[in-house]
């Protein structure tokens, strides 16, 4: 691979780096997978579902693993299931929401362009997109029961924890056949594109089983596969989640000011498995920011360190840089007046935005906005030189702001003290 935008591979090996990572939860026989691993130039494939207009952080996982084994050498096929998209893997709680066709089409378009900042799509090691659909979608009936379902044996289906589960409830043929197609894909893409390697998250390990097993049975292979754990927060809570909802990675569903926010917001208990699963830098360089964030934790260290690899990679360096400017500005360390409309607003949206047909004083501001309890406690806050209005202190308790102090001519910043702001808009 020889795009210079991405980082140099480490010369370790690559297999003892995913396992000190924590990235390799289950696998097919582990000396075979060395060889594969440690070799270069396999083709390996990694599937995404269309079942949103976006990716989620949760699949940072696979797509920052699948930029791992490309800088090691190794292939991309990145599989965007229009296909299986249509179909749904089984749930334990009940059957997927079914989308038009035309829905998922689109969102296939959307998934595809989210992926490319994470490979290089020139070298001889070039990633390449497909979509399940290219070989799914030609077939008959007739042909997927005769060719493909001849070779699972039902048993080994149910066997499935998921389909167990939902037995008793009920379960649909289409949900179980996702097995066949996904294992069929494997399959497929070893015959047309040499696939020597499968990887997934750990609740896929009976579908990513079924397709090596499904390949052996065709006499073709041998293929190899291995699963990455699922990432958790140890709070028990869902991991790229906020309260706002899943943190996406198109930037019009999640701006990037709200996705570097998420990441400087980790709890210290699992920041330092989140910088082995996702961050390029060196096994040295993340033991010194785990050392380090355990000495003191309350500068963050690896969490902006995280935050910022992270956004620059999703989301690009210029944006980056209106992130940290961002940051630094609504504490009064910038210039707002340098910060773009889109990022200024997604800053203040996250501090918490009130919307006001006209401006009054300021000490009302302050308590619409949150930022006190009481007008008694505005007009205090203002007497003691802690209120500021656009990172200027607020020196009369009856200060009115005018139109010549909205930035971008409809946003004000409030801030109390050193931390705590908010964010006014004046609607038109």
């Amino acid at each position: 691979m020889t795009d210079s935008s991405l980082p140099p591979a480490r010369r370790d090996s690559l297999t003892d780096d995913l396992r000190w990572r924590g990235l390799i939860q289950d696998s097919t026989d582990p000396d075979e997978l060395r060889a594969l691993l440690d070799g270069s130039g396999a083709a390996f494939y990694v599937g995404f579902d269309p079942t949103a207009p976006s990716l989620h952080a949760g699949h940072l996982m696979q797509v920052t693993t699948a930029r791992r084994l490309q800088l090691a050498g190794h292939r991309p096929l990145l599989l965007v299931g229009g296909a299986t998209g249509q179909i749904g893997d089984p749930k334990e709680s009940a059957e997927r929401t079914l989308n038009a066709p035309e829905v998922v089409a689109g969102w296939v378009r959307r998934i595809r362009d989210q992926l490319a900042p994470f490979v290089s799509y020139t070298g001889d090691n070039a990633a390449e997109l497909v979509n399940n659909l290219d070989w799914t979608g030609e077939m008959s009936v007739v042909e997927f029961l005769r060719d493909v379902g001849k070779h699972f044996p039902v048993n080994k289906m149910l066997a499935r924890e998921v389909v167990r589960a939902r037995l008793e409830s009920g379960i649909s043929f289409t949900e179980f056949s996702y097995q066949l197609l996904q294992a069929n894909d494997f399959f497929e893409l070893h015959r047309r594109h040499g696939c020597q390697l499968q990887f997934g998250g750990s609740d896929q390990w009976g579908n990513i089983t079924a397709g090596v097993d499904y390949v052996r049975r065709r006499g073709m292979g041998p293929v190899q596969a291995f699963t990455t754990p699922l990432v958790t927060r140890s709070d028990g809570t869902k991991f790229g989640k906020t309260e706002g909802g899943a943190v996406w990675l198109d930037p019009e569903m999640t701006s990037p000011y709200a996705f570097y926010q998420f990441w400087i917001n980790v709890d210290d208990r699992d920041i330092g498995r989140y910088l082995r699963y996702f961050s390029f830098r060196s096994r040295e360089e993340l033991e010194a920011l785990e050392k380090e964030s355990a000495e003191r934790p309350a500068g963050r260290a690896a969490q902006r360190a995280l935050a910022e690899e992270l956004t620059t990679l999703v989301h690009g360096e210029r944006e980056m840089a209106q992130v940290v400017a961002a940051s630094q500005a609504l504490f009064g360390r910038g210039s707002l007046a340098d910060l773009t409309p889109v990022t200024l607003r997604a800053a203040l949206t996250e501090a918490g935005l009130v919307r006001l047909g006209e401006l009054p004083d300021v000490a009302t501001l302050l308590k619409e906005s949150g930022l006190v309890p009481s007008m008694k406690e505005a007009r205090r806050v203002i007497a003691e030189g802690g209120a500021y209005l656009n990172n200027e202190r607020v020196t009369e308790v009856d200060a009115v702001p005018t139109a010549q102090d909205l930035l971008h001519g409809r946003y004000l910043v409030l801030r109390r003290g050193k931390r705590s702001f908010a964010g006014v808009e004046l609607e038109s």
